[in-house]
C-alpha cells in the first residue's frame, strides 16, 4: 500500500450522536439553519500522505462499495463519475464525495484509496417510518399534511425537514399566528428506521394592537380607521377576523385611504410609508402609516368628446352627475366612466373606451375633466362559455341568458342575465359575467364562471304559542333536483293544534320551453282543544285532503301569468261525547259558530296570478319592485262557492352604505257566491276565511289578530254583575280562545336591513329593524252563550227568588234545572238540589262567551331581528312589541326559526 487517501463525509458529528437507538433528541436550531464545513479525518490505520507522496494522477484499478444495505452497489456507482481504468487524482476524489453528498442518501461516507483500489464506505440515511404532528389544534392534519414533503417509506434528509418546518410555520402565519414554532424531533428505530415528530407550538393569533396615523390634519384618526379593513383588537371587534395582521390587507388599506381622500377632493394625497412592527413577544402588531394629505381640489371644466356617432356629446354632458365648483370626487369620476360604458353597451359597443383626461390647476386648485369616448366597432356575441358547474347542467344556466350567440351585444341584457342567474340561488352571490375579446375586433366572448353552493334545504322550527302550545315544523327541499333546476319538496308540521304533510314537485322548463308546471298533494289535520283541569278536551277537528296543479308562462321579461287548479275534501267534526246531545251539535255547549262549521265539503277551485317582478335578486333583493294580483274561484263543481281576490306589492330601495329598505303591502277579500247565511252563521266558512298573525305579522301570535270568541269557564253564578272571576286567566285555567278570521285583511311592512362590520358579515349576520301593520275583519257576529243560558229565576219564590241551574242528560240531550234551597229568610243558602245522576243527569259547567276584534283598525308592531348563516344552517330570531292592538288580540314577543343546507 503506497498511499491511502481518506476523506470523511460532509455529515456533522452532531447528527451521528442523534442516531442513538431508542432515543428522542431535538436538532439544535443552528444545526438546521446552516451548514458546517466537514472536517477531514484521517483513516484510523494509515496517515494521509503528504501531497508530494501522492501521484499527480493514477488509474482506477477497482471500485468496491461497502456498508450499503438497501441500495445496490451499481446504483451508488451510477451517482459517481469514477470508472475502472480511468485516471484520477485528488480533485476527482473530492468531486466524488460531493456527488455522494448531493444524493442526500447517506449520513456518512468516505473513499479509501489503496494504489488505485478504491473502497467507498457508506452509512445510509434512515427510512422514515412515520411522520407525527403534535400540538396542532387550530390547524388540523388535513390542512398541514398536503403541504409537507416528508412521508413514510421516504429517505430521511435534514434539508427536507428544514423545508417542512418552514412550510408549517408559513401556514400558521397565514392564520395570523406569527409566534408559532415548530420543533422537529426524531425517534430512532431498528432496521435503520426513524419516526419524525413535529412538535408544534401554535401560539396566539398575532393581533393588530394599535394603528398609528401620522400626517393627517383634515380627518381624525377615528374617521380614517373606519375606512380601513384592518381593525384594532378590542371588545368591539372580538368577533372580527380583521384584527389579525395580513400583509395583503395592509396594501388594501392603503388603497382605501387613498380612495377616501380622493373622494373628498384631495387629489395629491399619498401614503408615504406603511410599516408593521411585530412586538417582541410576537403576539401583536403595531401598524404606522405616514400620509401626506395635500390640497383640496374642486371640479373645473367638465366636457365630453365622442367619436361614436350614436353618442352626442351635448346630450351626454347633461347626464353627468358632477358640475363645475363641486368638490372633486374620484369615485364619482369612476362611476361616470362605468355609467358611460354601460350606456355604450346598450348600443352594442361592448369595448367602448372611455378615457377621462385630467387637467390639474394647482394654483386655483381645480381639476378639469374631459371624458373622451373613443371610436369602437359594434360588438356581437361570438360564444357563451359556462365553467365551474359540476352538478348543474349547462342548459340550466344558458336558458337564463338574455343574449344568444350571434346577437348584438347589449349591456342591459348582460345585467338582466346576471340578475336571473343570481336569483336561481344555485351559485355564489353576486356572480358576474366576464367579457373577453373574441376572434375579431367586433366579436365578444361571454364567460360565466360559477361556483356551485348547496341547494338543498332542511328547515326546522320550534316554538311555543298560547294557541298551539309546543309546535315543530320540518321541511326538506331541493331547489336544483338532478341539476336540472327542478324543485322537490316535502314538509311535516306538528303541534298540539295542527298536523300536516305535503309533497311537491315543480319543473320550471317543460320540454325545455319557458313553461313551468308543478303540483303538490297534501293532508292537513287541524285540532282545537281546551283543558278542563289538566285534561285536554278536543273542541273541533278539521281534516283536509287534496291536491293542486299549477302552470306558468312569461308574458314579458318581467311579467308572468300563472294558473292553478286544486281539489280539496274537508271534514270538520266535533267530539260527539262532549258536544252532541240527542244526535245533534249542542250550541249551548260547543258554541254556535262551531256548530255551523261542522260537516263534509268539497272545494273545486280554479285560479290565476298575474305577477310583475324586476327585482335584481328574488332571494335577497337590493333594488326593484314586484306586484301581483290573484283570484280564485271556488264553484267549478263541489259544494263551496266563493271568489277570493288578493293583491301584493313590494319595493326595495338601496339607501347607500349597504342599507336596504323594503316596503311591502298586501290585502285581500273573499266574496261568497250563492246561499244564504243562517241567523247565527256567516256565508263564508270558518275554514275559508283570512287569518293574520305570526309569521306574517310579528309581535302577534299565530292567528292572534282579528275576530275571535273567548270563552271564560271560571265564573261565579252568584254574582250576576261580575260573573267572570279573571279575564286574564290562561287557556289552561279556563280561558278558551277561538280565532274566527275574516272576509277582508290588509298588511303592510317597513323593514331596513342594517349592514354590520366585516367580522359580523363574515359570520353571516344580517340584522334588520321592522314595522308591521295589519288587520283582518268582516265576519257575521256569532250568537254567543252567556250565563243567562245556565240559570233561571222563579219570581214567585220568597225572598230573593229561586235560582235554578242547568243539568243535562248525556244520552237524550234533555235538560232540567237543579234548584237552590234558600234559607228560612229566603236568602240563597248555597245548597243545591243535585241533578238526578241515577237517571243520567249531570251538571253542565257554566261559561260565558265574548266577541272581540272585528274591526279594520290597524294593529302595529315594531321590532328587530337577525338572520344568521350559522355553521349548522340558517337561523332567524325576532323580538317584537305590539304598539297598538285591540282587545282580545294575542301578542307574542319572541320567535325563532332554524334550518340547515346540504
Amino acid at each position: 500500500m503506497n498511499s491511502v487517501a481518506s476523506h470523511k463525509s460532509m455529515a456533522r458529528a452532531q447528527v451521528s450522536a442523534l442516531l442513538m437507538a431508542g432515543t428522542m433528541l431535538a436538532w439544535p436550531a443552528a444545526l438546521l439553519a446552516q451548514e458546517v464545513a466537514p472536517p477531514v479525518v484521517p483513516a484510523p490505520t494509515v496517515p494521509i500522505p503528504s501531497p508530494e507522496a501522492v501521484p499527480a494522477a493514477s488509474t482506477v484499478q477497482s471500485i468496491t462499495v461497502t456498508g450499503n444495505q438497501r441500495l445496490e452497489a451499481q446504483t451508488i456507482l451510477s451517482y459517481l463519475r469514477l470508472r475502472v481504468g480511468q485516471p484520477y487524482d485528488r480533485a476527482t476524489l473530492d468531486q466524488a464525495l460531493k456527488d455522494l453528498a448531493a444524493t442526500e442518501l447517506f449520513k456518512d461516507f468516505q473513499i479509501t484509496d489503496n494504489n488505485g483500489a478504491l473502497t467507498i464506505q457508506v452509512t445510509e440515511n434512515p427510512v422514515i417510518n412515520r411522520v407525527i404532528l403534535e400540538g396542532n389544534k387550530r390547524l388540523k392534519e388535513d390542512k398541514i399534511r398536503p403541504e409537507i414533503k416528508l412521508a413514510p417509506r421516504q429517505i430521511f434528509t435534514r434539508s427536507k425537514v428544514r423545508a417542512d418546518v418552514a412550510r408549517i410555520i408559513e401556514l400558521y402565519k397565514r392564520q395570523g399566528r406569527f409566534a408559532a414554532t415548530v420543533d422537529p424531533k426524531m425517534v430512532t428505530l431498528d432496521q435503520n428506521r426513524v419516526d419524525v415528530v413535529f412538535e408544534i407550538n401554535e401560539g396566539p393569533k398575532s393581533k393588530v394592537r394599535q394603528i398609528n396615523i401620522i400626517g393627517n390634519e383634515k380627518f381624525s384618526d377615528g374617521e380614517l380607521k373606519g375606512e380601513m379593513a384592518t381593525k384594532e383588537s378590542g371588545l368591539l371587534t372580538i368577533l372580527s377576523s380583521n384584527t389579525t395582521y395580513d400583509p395583503d390587507r395592509l396594501a388594501y388599506d392603503q388603497q382605501k385611504l387613498r380612495l377616501f381622500y380622493l373622494q373628498n377632493g384631495y387629489a395629491d394625497f399619498r401614503v408615504i410609508s406603511a410599516v408593521a412592527e411585530l412586538t417582541s413577544n410576537k403576539q401583536d402588531f403595531i401598524i404606522t402609516y405616514v400620509v401626506e394629505e395635500g390640497e383640496r381640489y374642486k371640479f373645473g371644466d367638465i366636457d365630453v368628446k365622442s367619436q361614436i356617432r350614436d353618442f352626442q356629446p351635448e346630450t351626454l354632458k347633461r347626464l353627468l352627475p358632477m358640475t363645475t365648483g363641486d368638490w372633486y370626487d374620484a369615485k364619482q369620476v369612476e362611476d361616470t366612466v362605468e355609467s358611460l360604458s354601460e350606456t355604450a353597451g346598450l348600443f352594442g359597443y361592448a369595448f367602448a373606451d372611455i378615457n377621462p383626461e385630467f387637467r390639474r390647476d394647482p394654483d386655483n386648485r381645480t381639476m378639469s375633466i374631459t371624458f373622451d369616448v373613443a371610436e369602437s366597432p359594434r360588438t356581437y356575441v361570438e360564444r357563451i362559455d359556462v365553467n365551474g358547474n359540476t352538478l348543474t347542467h349547462d342548459k340550466v344556466v344558458r336558458r337564463e341568458f338574455r343574449l344568444n350567440e350571434g346577437d348584438a351585444f347589449n349591456s342591459f341584457g348582460i345585467k338582466r342575465t346576471q340578475n336571473r342567474i343570481n336569483s336561481l340561488g344555485y351559485f355564489q352571490e353576486n356572480l358576474e359575467i366576464d367579457r373577453k375579446e373574441g376572434s375579431e375586433p367586433d366579436r365578444i366572448v361571454l364567460e360565466t364562471n360559477v361556483q356551485e353552493k348547496p341547494t338543498g334545504e332542511l328547515s326546522l322550527s320550534a316554538g311555543f304559542s298560547s294557541i298551539e302550545s309546543f309546535l315543530l315544523q320540518a321541511s326538506i327541499r331541493q331547489r336544483n333536483f338532478r341539476g336540472l333546476g327542478q324543485q322537490l319538496s316535502a314538509s311535516v308540521n306538528y303541534s298540539s293544534y295542527s298536523k300536516s304533510i305535503e309533497l311537491g314537485f315543480t319543473e320550471p322548463y317543460l320540454f325545455d320551453r319557458n313553461i313551468s308546471i308543478g303540483g303538490s298533494i297534501y293532508r292537513r289535520d287541524l285540532n282545537s282543544f281546551n283543558f278542563i283541569g289538566n285534561d285536554r278536551q278536543t273542541t273541533f277537528e278539521q281534516t283536509t285532503t287534496g291536491f293542486q296543479l299549477n302552470a306558468g308562462v312569461p308574458l314579458t321579461e318581467f311579467m308572468s301569468f300563472f294558473g292553478r287548479y286544486s281539489l280539496n275534501y274537508d271534514d270538520v267534526s266535533l267530539d260527539e261525547r262532549l258536544y252532541y246531545f240527542g244526535g245533534e251539535c249542542d250550541p249551548l255547549v260547543a258554541g254556535r259558530y262551531l256548530c255551523d262549521a261542522i260537516g263534509k265539503r268539497t272545494t273545486s277551485l280554479v285560479g290565476f296570478t298575474l305577477a310583475y317582478d324586476d327585482r335584481d335578486n328574488r332571494l335577497r333583493p337590493t333594488r326593484g319592485q314586484s306586484f301581483s294580483i290573484s283570484q280564485d274561484f271556488a264553484g267549478l263543481g263541489g259544494s263551496v262557492k266563493y271568489v277570493r281576490t288578493r293583491a301584493a306589492a313590494s319595493k326595495h330601495f338601496n339607501l347607500g352604505s349597504r342599507f336596504i329598505l323594503n316596503v311591502s303591502a298586501e290585502g285581500g277579500y273573499i266574496y261568497p257566491l250563492g246561499g244564504r247565511p243562517t241567523p247565527t252563521s256567516d256565508k263564508v266558512r270558518l275554514t275559508d276565511r283570512f287569518f293574520l298573525g305570526e309569521p306574517q305579522m310579528r309581535g302577534f301570535d299565530i292567528r292572534g289578530v282579528g275576530p275571535r270568541v273567548i270563552r271564560y269557564g271560571n265564573v261565579d253564578l252568584t254574582d250576576p254583575a261580575n260573573p267572570i272571576l279573571d279575564t286574564s286567566l290562561s287557556k289552561r285555567n279556563g280561558r278558551i280562545d277561538d280565532s274566527l278570521g275574516g272576509r277582508a285583511y290588509y298588511q303592510g311592512r317597513l323593514e331596513v336591513d342594517i349592514p354590520l362590520g366585516t367580522g359580523a358579515k363574515e359570520l353571516g349576520l344580517r340584522p334588520s329593524v321592522f314595522l308591521d301593520v295589519g288587520s283582518v275583519w268582516s265576519v257575521k257576529r256569532p250568537t254567543l252563550t252567556t250565563l243567562a243560558d245556565f240559570r233561571e229565576t222563579d219570581p214567585n219564590a220568597p225572598g230573593f227568588g229561586l235560582t235554578k241551574y242547568l243539568c243535562r242528560n248525556a244520552a237524550t240531550g234533555q235538560r232540567v234545572f237543579a234548584t237552590e234551597t234558600p234559607n228560612a229568610d229566603g236568602t240563597p243558602s248555597g245548597q243545591y238540589q243535585t241533578c238526578d245522576a241515577a237517571n243520567g243527569f249531570s251538571a253542565l259547567a257554566p261559561f260565558e262567551e265574548r266577541f272581540y276584534g272585528d274591526t279594520w283598525m290597524p294593529r302595529v308592531a315594531i321590532g328587530a331581528g337577525v338572520n344568521w348563516n350559522s355553521p349548522f344552517g340558517p337561523f332567524r330570531i325576532d323580538f317584537a312589541y305590539a304598539l297598538r292592538k285591540e282587545e282580545g288580540d294575542d301578542t307574542k314577543r319572541f320567535s325563532f326559526n332554524v334550518g340547515t343546507q346540504f
